[in-house]
């Protein structure tokens, strides 16, 4: 008898990962392929093809989720924008994905993956309400409410890194100017610092003191940004993932400071900083429990 089994796929501005995955998140094959560029939708489509037949080799699996960077449409089959990917604008990614595979296909945001993989198996299990943010090639964001993942009227929400941080900073490609991404990404360290967070991460482990003083400065940036979601949504939790995370220890007591100094203590009653604990696969797991919930549940 043939496992049953889901593909995980989650598209990132430089790796695409994909992955075969059980019932109960174990996943019993992976694959990396580096994201074409530029990452146009067909270019796209046609990289991960091979991948997805690849993994379909024994015909064991059942429906395919995809997290991708930019939200969908309500019904979770239309990319609506890729905000970081070029001609991205209302691509009915399902329904190719599906025309290619035979196989249901189900869209979702890649931070709201990242959420739904953490809620799942990571740092969010059992708690109700959290907020999580991915600080990587951007600043993305998801929503847990009373246990489940909020993305309001129109499938968009949860965008929190394109929140305003400063009203006259850096541009944004979402249109906006000084949002948080524009302060808490990949991208914004290296402009301010001339290095990776990589490279910032291993200096500070040395005790530079130049590295060690960029974090601090990091962590009370990101402690004013979450301000603002602590304030909105009083969550139980604000989990922290993405490539960035690996360097918490230097920017966490900053950024706990800054929250605790700025939001009253009635809009923050224990409330936790947690760091996500799925690393890199928190989105790819997310779109298999996407997968997993196309087909089990009555309603879809």
């Amino acid at each position: 008898m043939k496992t049953k089994q889901v593909i995980g796929i989650d598209i990132g501005g430089t790796t695409i990962s994909l992955g075969c995955f059980l019932a109960d998140g174990t996943c019993t094959k992976q694959i990396g392929i580096s994201t074409p560029q530029p990452a146009t939708p067909t270019a796209v489509v046609e990289a991960i093809a091979p991948s997805i037949q690849q993994l379909q080799q024994n015909h064991s699996c059942l429906a395919i989720g995809i997290g991708m960077p930019g939200p969908t449409d309500k019904t979770n089959r239309i990319a609506r924008v890729g905000i970081n990917l070029p001609d991205w604008q209302d691509i009915p990614l399902a329904e190719t994905i599906e025309n290619l595979t035979g196989l249901p296909t189900t869209l979702a945001n890649d931070a709201n993956c990242a959420a739904i993989g953490e809620a799942w198996l990571g740092a969010g299990k059992n708690i109700a309400n959290f907020i999580l943010l991915t600080l990587g090639t951007g600043v993305g964001g998801g929503i847990f409410i009373d246990g489940k993942l909020f993305t309001g009227s129109y499938g968009a929400a949860g965008e929190l890194g394109l929140i305003t941080l400063y009203p006259e900073g850096y541009p944004c490609n979402s249109g906006n100017l000084g949002s948080l991404e524009q302060y808490g990404s990949i991208g914004a360290i290296k402009r301010e610092t001339g290095k990776t967070p990589l490279e910032l991460g291993k200096l500070a482990a040395k005790g530079d003191r130049q590295a060690l003083d960029f974090w601090q400065q990091y962590g009370k940036t990101l402690g004013a940004g979450i301000t603002s979601l602590v304030y909105v949504l009083t969550p139980e939790a604000v989990i922290l993932g993405g490539g960035i995370s690996a360097s918490a220890e230097y920017f966490f007591p900053a950024a706990i400071s800054e929250i605790n100094k700025r939001v009253h203590p009635s809009s923050r009653v224990g409330l936790q900083l947690l760091k996500a604990k799925l690393g890199s696969d928190a989105g790819m797991i997310g779109a298999a429990k996407l997968g997993w919930d196309l087909i089990t549940d009555p309603t879809s």
